[in-house]
């Protein structure tokens, strides 16, 4: 069961709490993208258990009539048990995005998943056209990438990447973290299709919205996402301001491991628990 106060960051255990939270968020302006919760699956029956529920999901969405894609992970598709498994999950999920006229965003897990995501990707891209990818700035290999995604008309969320990875990798100092950021939101606005930035950090939002300035790129050509629970006002802010503005919601009942990750990811997720606790 969903504990307080987890509920800040996780929109409950079913889908049906789930679309009730876009809800909201659309009556603000605010699109969504809808994360089951999980990963890493070693069981072909739990691998099929999570296609029947991302399928559940978009006929969900498309019922309800809300403004919302799904994010999926591959690796909950039965990625670490069968790659044939894994494309035909997702070239199903991808029929059932299409027939309910709605859109896919693959997650990116660890380094160790980049390369066969990419692949799967690339793989499916020349049938299916309501696909993304994520790519994150902290990799090395992401300049390369980009530019390929760029090529290729296709469209990528930008996160700097929260796994922690090897320095042949990965950069390990932030600031090279945001740096790279900064310039592959610059090269996807100049060049990309309808990005998605990604990002919490005022210094990367306000960089990409003076580039975007600068360049004369309209708001309508890129979107910017946040996470669910967190910066609600400055997500309706973004709103006001003329930015397209789209929330990251998860739901499931695998929450405890992604709660614990905001709480880890950021002080003042910690600061907001702590003073609910003293008011309680």
């Amino acid at each position: 069961m969903l504990i307080w106060p987890a509920n800040r960051f996780v929109a409950g255990e079913d889908k049906e709490s789930a679309i009730t939270v876009v809800k909201d968020l659309n009556a603000h302006g605010i699109a969504a993208s809808l994360d089951l919760l999980g990963e890493n699956v070693s069981q072909r029956a739990a691998a099929e258990k999570a296609h029947d529920d991302y399928v559940s999901l978009l006929r969900g969405i498309a019922d309800a009539r809300v403004d919302s894609n799904i994010s999926i992970k591959l690796t909950m598709l039965g990625l670490d048990i069968d790659l044939g498994l894994t494309r035909d999950h997702l070239v199903s999920i991808l029929e059932t995005a299409r027939d309910t006229d709605n859109w896919v965003r693959i997650d990116m897990e660890g380094s160790r998943y980049t390369q066969l995501t990419l692949e799967l990707f690339y793989d499916v891209w020349g049938s299916f056209k309501n696909v993304g990818v994520v790519i994150q700035s902290m990799l090395r290999r992401s300049e390369g990438d980009v530019e390929r995604l760029i090529a290729e008309g296709a469209r990528v969320r930008l996160v700097k990447g929260a796994y922690k990875e090897p320095p042949p990798l990965a950069f390990q100092d932030k600031r090279e973290v945001n740096t790279a950021f900064d310039r592959l939101a610059e090269r996807l606005l100049d060049r990309g299709e309808r990005p998605a930035l990604a990002t919490h950090d005022d210094e990367r939002i306000d960089h990409a919205i003076e580039y975007a300035r600068q360049q004369g790129i309209a708001a309508d050509r890129f979107e910017f996402q946040m996470l669910y629970g967190i910066r609600r006002e400055t997500q309706e802010d973004m709103v006001r301001r003329g930015y397209c503005m789209r929330v990251y919601v998860p739901y499931g009942k695998e929450w405890f491991p992604y709660f614990y990750r905001r709480l880890r990811e950021r002080k003042e997720n910690v600061t907001f628990v702590l003073r609910s606790v003293v008011r309680r």
